[in-house]
Protein backbone atom coordinates (compact mmCIF):
# COMPACT_ATOMS: atom_id res chain seq x y z
CA UNK A 1 0.00 0.00 0.00
CA UNK A 2 1.57 3.67 -0.93
CA UNK A 3 0.93 6.32 1.70
CA UNK A 4 -1.22 8.51 0.59
CA UNK A 5 -0.04 12.23 2.09
CA UNK A 6 -2.69 15.09 -0.20
CA UNK A 7 -4.43 18.19 1.31
CA UNK A 8 -6.77 20.57 -0.74
CA UNK A 9 -7.44 23.61 1.11
CA UNK A 10 -9.32 26.87 0.96
CA UNK A 11 -9.00 30.64 2.56
CA UNK A 12 -7.78 33.94 2.28
CA UNK A 13 -4.08 35.39 3.11
CA UNK A 14 -3.64 36.85 6.29
CA UNK A 15 -0.77 38.91 4.95
CA UNK A 16 1.35 39.39 1.56
CA UNK A 17 3.45 36.58 0.75
CA UNK A 18 7.49 36.63 1.84
CA UNK A 19 9.41 36.12 -1.19
CA UNK A 20 13.19 34.91 -1.20
CA UNK A 21 15.75 32.51 -3.09
CA UNK A 22 17.54 29.86 -2.04
CA UNK A 23 21.49 30.33 -2.33
CA UNK A 24 21.16 28.44 -5.70
CA UNK A 25 18.52 31.09 -6.71
CA UNK A 26 15.10 29.22 -6.57
CA UNK A 27 12.45 31.08 -5.68
CA UNK A 28 10.48 30.12 -2.44
CA UNK A 29 7.04 32.10 -1.30
CA UNK A 30 5.78 31.49 1.85
CA UNK A 31 1.99 32.55 2.41
CA UNK A 32 0.29 32.73 5.49
CA UNK A 33 -3.86 31.29 5.03
CA UNK A 34 -6.50 31.43 7.32
CA UNK A 35 -9.86 28.80 6.60
CA UNK A 36 -12.94 28.86 8.11
CA UNK A 37 -15.17 26.28 9.60
CA UNK A 38 -18.65 26.86 10.39
CA UNK A 39 -21.20 24.04 12.30
CA UNK A 40 -24.24 24.45 14.39
CA UNK A 41 -23.89 23.44 17.89
CA UNK A 42 -27.19 22.60 19.36
CA UNK A 43 -29.25 25.56 18.57
CA UNK A 44 -25.80 27.82 18.02
CA UNK A 45 -23.72 28.57 15.48
CA UNK A 46 -19.84 28.26 15.86
CA UNK A 47 -17.31 29.08 13.95
CA UNK A 48 -13.27 27.95 13.90
CA UNK A 49 -10.67 29.68 12.24
CA UNK A 50 -7.26 27.69 11.56
CA UNK A 51 -4.29 29.21 10.30
CA UNK A 52 -1.41 27.37 8.05
CA UNK A 53 1.58 28.26 6.72
CA UNK A 54 1.96 27.47 2.67
CA UNK A 55 5.02 27.07 1.08
CA UNK A 56 5.10 27.83 -2.90
CA UNK A 57 8.57 26.87 -4.54
CA UNK A 58 10.01 27.62 -7.76
CA UNK A 59 7.89 29.43 -11.02
CA UNK A 60 4.42 28.89 -9.03
CA UNK A 61 6.41 31.09 -6.48
CA UNK A 62 7.00 33.62 -9.30
CA UNK A 63 3.45 33.80 -10.06
CA UNK A 64 1.70 33.81 -6.28
CA UNK A 65 4.47 36.56 -5.74
CA UNK A 66 3.22 38.79 -8.07
CA UNK A 67 -0.22 38.19 -8.05
CA UNK A 68 -1.42 37.89 -4.67
CA UNK A 69 -1.70 39.81 -1.44
CA UNK A 70 -3.50 40.12 1.82
CA UNK A 71 -6.79 39.21 1.92
CA UNK A 72 -7.23 37.16 -1.48
CA UNK A 73 -8.63 34.43 -1.15
CA UNK A 74 -7.03 30.89 -2.83
CA UNK A 75 -7.09 27.27 -3.09
CA UNK A 76 -4.31 24.78 -2.79
CA UNK A 77 -3.38 21.30 -3.33
CA UNK A 78 -0.22 20.00 -1.88
CA UNK A 79 1.38 18.13 0.35
CA UNK A 80 1.90 18.46 4.67
CA UNK A 81 5.83 18.51 5.10
CA UNK A 82 7.30 18.42 8.41
CA UNK A 83 10.33 20.26 9.75
CA UNK A 84 12.19 19.31 12.91
CA UNK A 85 14.52 20.98 14.59
CA UNK A 86 16.54 21.86 18.07
CA UNK A 87 15.90 25.36 19.87
CA UNK A 88 18.26 26.85 21.09
CA UNK A 89 17.01 25.63 24.18
CA UNK A 90 17.85 22.27 23.71
CA UNK A 91 13.98 20.93 22.93
CA UNK A 92 12.93 19.37 19.92
CA UNK A 93 10.66 21.86 17.92
CA UNK A 94 8.48 20.89 14.91
CA UNK A 95 6.17 22.88 12.62
CA UNK A 96 3.75 21.27 9.79
CA UNK A 97 3.37 23.21 6.58
CA UNK A 98 1.57 22.89 3.54
CA UNK A 99 3.69 22.53 0.29
CA UNK A 100 1.90 23.36 -2.90
CA UNK A 101 1.89 21.56 -5.85
CA UNK A 102 -1.17 23.34 -7.47
CA UNK A 103 -2.77 27.46 -6.27
CA UNK A 104 -6.00 28.77 -7.32
CA UNK A 105 -6.84 32.39 -7.17
CA UNK A 106 -10.34 32.98 -6.41
CA UNK A 107 -11.88 35.43 -7.89
CA UNK A 108 -11.12 38.74 -6.48
CA UNK A 109 -14.38 41.43 -5.48
CA UNK A 110 -15.72 43.25 -8.31
CA UNK A 111 -14.15 46.39 -8.94
CA UNK A 112 -15.81 49.75 -8.17
CA UNK A 113 -16.43 52.34 -10.77
CA UNK A 114 -13.50 54.71 -11.68
CA UNK A 115 -11.32 51.77 -10.08
CA UNK A 116 -8.50 51.62 -13.10
CA UNK A 117 -6.02 49.35 -11.65
CA UNK A 118 -5.24 46.19 -13.76
CA UNK A 119 -5.36 42.18 -13.31
CA UNK A 120 -2.64 39.96 -14.89
CA UNK A 121 -2.56 36.51 -15.83
CA UNK A 122 0.81 34.69 -15.97
CA UNK A 123 2.25 31.45 -16.86
CA UNK A 124 4.92 29.14 -15.20
CA UNK A 125 7.09 30.49 -18.02
CA UNK A 126 6.11 34.13 -16.78
CA UNK A 127 4.76 35.49 -19.68
CA UNK A 128 2.05 37.59 -18.84
CA UNK A 129 -1.26 38.96 -20.38
CA UNK A 130 -4.34 41.04 -19.19
CA UNK A 131 -6.87 38.89 -17.90
CA UNK A 132 -10.31 38.62 -19.14
CA UNK A 133 -12.96 40.35 -17.54
CA UNK A 134 -15.21 37.51 -17.60
CA UNK A 135 -12.53 35.20 -15.78
CA UNK A 136 -13.58 33.88 -12.31
CA UNK A 137 -10.40 32.65 -10.99
CA UNK A 138 -6.65 31.23 -12.54
CA UNK A 139 -4.89 28.08 -11.80
CA UNK A 140 -1.17 27.28 -11.50
CA UNK A 141 0.48 24.33 -10.88
CA UNK A 142 4.59 23.44 -10.11
CA UNK A 143 6.53 22.60 -12.62
CA UNK A 144 9.34 21.10 -10.59
CA UNK A 145 8.93 17.83 -8.43
CA UNK A 146 8.67 17.85 -5.08
CA UNK A 147 11.81 15.90 -4.58
CA UNK A 148 14.06 18.17 -6.90
CA UNK A 149 13.20 21.24 -4.34
CA UNK A 150 13.89 19.39 -1.33
CA UNK A 151 17.04 18.15 -2.61
CA UNK A 152 18.13 21.78 -3.09
CA UNK A 153 16.87 22.65 0.34
CA UNK A 154 19.19 19.72 1.76
CA UNK A 155 22.41 21.37 -0.36
CA UNK A 156 21.89 24.68 1.01
CA UNK A 157 21.61 23.91 4.32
Amino acid sequence: MNPINSIIIEGNLTRDPEYSQTPKGTPVCTLSLASNRSYRLQDEQKREVYFFSVEVWANLADVCNQYLAKGRGIRVIGRLKQDRWQGTDGGNREKVKIVAEHVEFMPRPKKKEGDDSEEGNADMNGNSDELDENADELSFSSDDTADEVDDEKVAAA
